[in-house]
């Protein structure tokens, strides 16, 4: 008689085994799955991160730009040298810079700018903050190096900044001619009035605190031989107004028998 449990025993272990096996490859599959899963979300944080960080950027470039606001920068600019009182101060709407004075760079009379600084500004304002924050504009080179390492609120007034700066440059006042040097000026053979009171008056006005004697009687001493000096010699003005008044007579002449030269048709 033949055993029928022994036969049919290893067909059981077959399919436990087969089913063993499948279930290890669903699970398998599903850890995959889950595996996945779990990747695609993490993913998907970090776009969502990047995301908000971007559309907050530019959230935040709009609102600058609609507010006029500068976004901060990583470097700080360095403390200024004014006071509080002066940076806050409000600057009027009309305002505006004189822009024909020439920025000291560091080199001649520096007493000289802030004179032409001040007789520029008089239109304008003399008022303290005005005028401080007005004049590093018109310094260049070494002088706006100066200016921009001076210690932060160092400077509460416009008189106590015009002593610093002219203190600091005392040295760097050149004084190219002196009176003397009006003396070697002379009205050249050929040279008109007006080009030789021209060219005089400028030499004259690099020298500072000339008397006005001593330039009259340097350019009476200039002139060359002839008509003119003659009338000066006759005349005697004493002051350069008076001199004046006879050298526009005579530079009058002069133009017109230039005009009367220049019209004559050639021979």
């Amino acid at each position: 008689m033949t055993d029928h449990s022994e036969t049919q025993q290893p067909s059981r272990t077959n399919a436990d085994l087969t089913a063993a096996n499948a279930a290890l490859l669903a699970e398998n599959q599903r850890m995959a799955e889950l595996l996945a899963e779990m990747q695609n979300n993490g993913d998907r944080k970090v776009d969502s991160k990047r995301t908000n960080a971007t559309q907050h950027e530019e959230h935040q470039s709009e609102s600058n730009a609609k507010t006029g606001e500068t976004p901060p920068k990583t470097e700080r600019r360095r403390a200024n040298p004014f006071s509080e009182e002066i940076m806050s101060y409000k600057m009027p709407q009309n305002f505006t810079l004189p822009m024909t004075l020439t920025s000291y760079k560091g080199i001649g009379d520096p007493k000289v700018h802030v004179t032409k600084f001040d007789s520029m500004m008089f239109l304008n304002s003399d008022c303290d903050p005005i005028l401080c924050r007005s004049f590093p504009t018109f310094l260049d080179g070494a002088a706006l190096l100066w200016f921009s390492n001076l210690p932060a609120r160092s400077i509460t007034s416009f008189d106590e900044f015009a002593k610093m700066f002219i203190n600091h440059f005392a040295a760097s006042k050149i004084y190219v001619r002196d009176p003397n040097y009006l003396s070697t000026i002379k009205q050249g053979p050929h040279e008109s009035i007006k080009d030789y009171m021209t060219r005089f008056t400028t030499a004259a006005m690099e020298i500072p605190d000339l008397n006005p004697e001593v330039q009259l009687h340097a350019i009476k001493s200039g002139l060359r031989p002839g008509k003119f000096q003659e009338a000066i010699a006759v005349a005697k003005p004493k002051t350069l107004e008076e001199f004046r008044d006879k050298a526009t007579g005579q530079i009058e002449i002069e133009e017109l028998h230039e005009t009367q030269r220049n019209e004559r048709p050639p021979s």
